[in-house]
C-alpha cells in the first residue's frame, strides 16, 4: 500500500470496469451545437459573432468580460442561427451561440502551430493558454492563464498534474494517461516553464498501475531537462482534490481559505495538460474534450472526444441510448457531479462525465435526525464539522454555518455518503455557500 495519502476520506465502490482501458474514440459531429457563453469560474463571455455569420472550427465566438474568464471557440464550422439563453449544466439558462453544422469542419485560419516549447517565453505560454480558452478540465473550470499568473511576490516551485481520477465511474483521465502520456508530459513542461517551477509531479492512484507505467515511460522519453516524477497514491476518495493531492505528494498543507499558490504549488488536470500541448503544437483552442459516458443506465459505455455544445441526448444516443430502467442523469461523477432534470443540455468544457444510473442505484430515503455518531467528522478531508454546518444551513442560520467553516468545504460529498441518518449534508452546505457568497457580493 502506498504511504502517500491524507487524513479522512472514504472508500466507495469505483465502478470503473465498464470503460477502464477502453480506447478513446471521436463522438459523431452533431448537426447543431449550442455553446454556452459561460463555461468557467469567473465572468461570462460576450458573443463576438451575430446571427447569420459563417464561422469556422476553432474561431473565437465568445470574448471574456474579465481577467478571471476564458474565451470560447466554435466546435464546428457552419452558420450562427441563434444567440439566446439556453439550458446550462450548472442550473440557470445562460446566453448561448447556436451553430448549424455544415459538416465541413473548415478550420479557422489562425489555427497554426506555435514555436517549439524550447523557444517560447513564459509570457508567450501564458498568452497561448489564454487565447486557447484553457480551463481546468477536472470540473472546476478555473481559467488556466490565471493559474499561470500568480502575484509577483509569489514563487511557485512545484506543478502537480492530477491523474488520481478518484471519482467513481469516470475513466477519461485514465484513458488520456494511456494514450496521450507524451502530451501530458509536454503540457506539464509548459506549465513549469510558464511558472518558472523547478519540480513537476504527476499524482496517480495505485489502482491504475498501467497509467503509472505509461507516464513513467513518457517522462523517460520526453521529460529531458525537467525534474518530473510520478507519485503513486493510495486509492481513496477524494485523493484528487487539490488540497489533498498537495498534502499527499508534497506534505504541504494549504491553509484554510487559501489557494495552493500559498504553499508554492499549482495544480493542473491531465486533460488540461493535453489541451496545453495541443494549443502549442497545433494552435488548437479548447473546443472538445474527452468525456466518459457510463453507468448501468447507458447501453454502450465509452470514452468519447466530445465537441463543446453537443447536446447530452445526442451523445447518449451514440452510446446506444438509455436502458429502460434508467432513472438519473448526472454530469460528472456520483460524488461531485450535478444531477440534471433533462438530457436537453449541452456538454461544456467542464463536462468530464455523463453518468446514467438505474433504479437500483437511485433510492429514496427518509431523512432522520442527526444521531451524533461523528462519522461525517471522521471522514471530512478538510477537518470540518459537516454535522454542525449542515444543521445550521437546514435551519437557515447562515451566519452560524459560516462560523463553522462552510466556505472551506469543497463539496466532496464524503459526509453525505457516510451518514447513517441519510442527511443531505453536502447539499445543505452547498446552499449555505451560495447564500454566503451572495451576501458577500452585496
Amino acid at each position: 500500500m502506498s504511504e502517500r495519502t491524507f487524513v479522512g476520506g472514504i472508500h466507495p465502490s469505483y465502478f470503473k470496469e465498464s470503460t477502464a482501458g477502453m480506447p478513446i474514440a471521436p463522438a459523431r459531429s452533431p448537426s447543431q451545437v449550442i455553446i454556452p457563453l459561460h463555461q468557467n469560474i469567473g465572468a461570462p463571455c460576450e458573443a463576438t459573432v451575430k446571427v447569420g455569420d459563417e464561422v469556422k472550427i476553432g474561431q473565437k465566438i465568445g470574448e471574456p468580460k474579465g481577467f478571471v474568464s476564458a474565451p470560447i471557440h466554435a466546435s464546428v464550422s457552419g452558420k450562427v442561427i441563434k444567440i439566446e439563453p439556453y439550458n446550462h449544466p450548472l442550473g440557470n439558462p445562460v446566453n448561448a451561440v447556436f451553430i448549424e453544422n455544415d459538416g465541413q469542419d473548415t478550420p479557422y485560419e489562425v489555427m497554426k502551430p506555435n514555436k517549439p516549447l524550447e523557444e517560447l517565453t513564459p509570457e508567450e505560454i501564458i498568452k497561448i493558454s489564454k487565447e486557447a480558452g484553457l480551463v481546468g478540465l477536472g470540473g472546476a473550470t478555473f481559467p488556466t492563464h490565471v493559474k499561470l499568473s500568480p502575484p509577483s511576490d509569489i514563487v511557485i516551485d512545484t506543478v502537480i498534474i492530477n491523474g488520481a481520477e478518484c471519482e467513481p465511474f469516470l475513466t477519461a483521465d485514465h484513458a488520456l494517461m494511456l494514450e496521450r502520456a507524451d502530451d501530458i508530459v509536454y503540457g506539464l513542461k509548459a506549465f513549469m516553464k510558464a511558472l518558472r517551477a523547478t519540480k513537476g509531479i504527476i499524482g496517480i492512484e495505485d489502482n491504475k498501475p498501467d497509467a503509472v507505467e505509461s507516464m513513467k515511460r513518457a517522462i523517460a522519453e520526453g521529460g529531458g531537462g525537467y525534474d518530473i516524477e510520478v507519485h503513486t497514491l493510495h486509492t481513496k476518495y477524494p485523493q484528487g482534490a487539490e488540497k489533498m493531492l498537495i498534502k499527499a505528494t508534497t506534505g504541504r498543507e494549504v491553509p484554510p481559505g487559501a489557494l495552493p499558490m500559498a504553499v508554492s504549488v499549482v495544480n493542473q488536470n491531465t486533460g488540461t495538460a493535453v489541451a496545453m500541448a495541443e494549443a502549442i503544437k497545433l494552435g488548437k483552442p479548447l473546443y472538445e474534450r474527452v468525456v466518459t459516458i457510463t453507468g448501468p443506465g447507458v447501453k454502450e459505455p465509452a470514452n468519447l472526444i466530445v465537441r463543446n455544445g453537443t447536446l447530452v441526448k445526442d451523445i447518449i444516443e451514440q452510446c446506444g441510448g438509455m436502458t429502460d430502467d434508467a432513472r438519473k442523469l448526472i454530469l460528472g461523477g456520483p460524488m461531485m457531479g450535478l444531477a440534471q432534470p433533462t438530457d436537453d443540455v449541452p456538454a461544456i468544457k467542464g463536462t468530464s462525465g455523463i453518468l446514467i444510473l438505474t433504479a437500483e442505484y437511485v433510492k429514496d430515503y427518509s431523512i432522520a435526525p442527526c444521531i451524533k455518531c461523528g462519522k461525517c467528522v471522521e471522514v471530512c478531508p478538510m477537518n470540518l464539522l459537516p454535522n454542525f454546518i449542515g444543521s445550521a444551513s437546514e435551519k437557515e442560520n447562515m451566519d452560524l454555518a459560516e462560523k463553522y467553516g462552510a466556505m472551506d468545504c469543497f463539496e466532496c460529498g464524503c459526509c453525505t455518503y457516510t451518514c447513517p441518518a441519510r442527511r443531505p449534508l453536502v447539499q445543505w452546505i452547498r446552499i449555505a455557500k451560495g447564500e454566503i457568497t451572495a451576501r458577500r457580493r452585496k
